[in-house]
């Protein structure tokens, strides 16, 4: 069985929504885009980029493929963060996108979103990676999904945004990882209890 790590930059008071610029994700009048930029350490990208080469599948929401798939797709060949996550299998979980063509080897999930992940997890392999897919994550954790979340959690509180953790649902979790960086982020990793 395969774990489902949730990797996502995070607000004090829960918000995940465009954490990397302004025009990033602006549903429901957002204008906070961009908040983690000042406090960027290269400790964070270490981080991120060790559960990408701990994972070998991405799962995303469109949106989030969409803004991905953007940055990474026209990379060229020779950037080893862009070779991994274009050459990395991305399930993108979607009712309205017809074809998965703007990023490559991508498949779209489109119906019985649950059962289809559930078949994913039972297949052997390394951990299956998401991050931003806030809709996503909400199912996720809803149907008791997620096995892990690495979080780094921003000395911030926006005021309002997209959750990570939808209301009203409990999540028990226990820390196996906490290590604060000089920016004021703290890195911290929990596993379902």
């Amino acid at each position: 069985m395969r774990n489902i790590v949730v990797s996502e930059f995070v607000s004090l008071d829960n918000v995940i929504q465009a954490p990397g610029g302004p025009e990033e994700d602006t549903e429901g009048g957002f204008t906070q885009g961009g908040w983690t930029w000042p406090y960027w350490h290269d400790d964070i990208g270490a981080h991120f980029f060790q559960a990408i080469t701990q994972s070998d599948t991405l799962l995303l929401g469109r949106k989030t493929w969409q803004i991905h798939g953007g940055a990474f797709e026209p990379m060229p060949a020779g950037d080893s963060f862009g070779d991994i996550m274009n050459s990395m299998p991305k399930y993108v979980v979607s009712t309205t996108l017809t074809t998965p063509s703007a990023w490559r080897n991508s498949t779209v999930i489109s119906g019985n979103v649950v059962e289809k992940i559930r078949a994913l997890k039972a297949q052997p392999g390394k951990n299956i990676m998401i991050d931003g897919s806030s809709v996503l994550i909400h199912t996720l954790a809803e149907n008791d999904l997620v096995d892990e979340y690495n979080l780094h959690v921003y000395p911030v509180v926006l005021g309002g945004g997209k959750k990570l953790f939808p209301e009203g649902l409990r999540v028990n979790l226990r820390l196996v990882e906490s290590t604060p960086l000089p920016s004021g982020v703290v890195f911290m990793r929990y596993v379902r209890t």
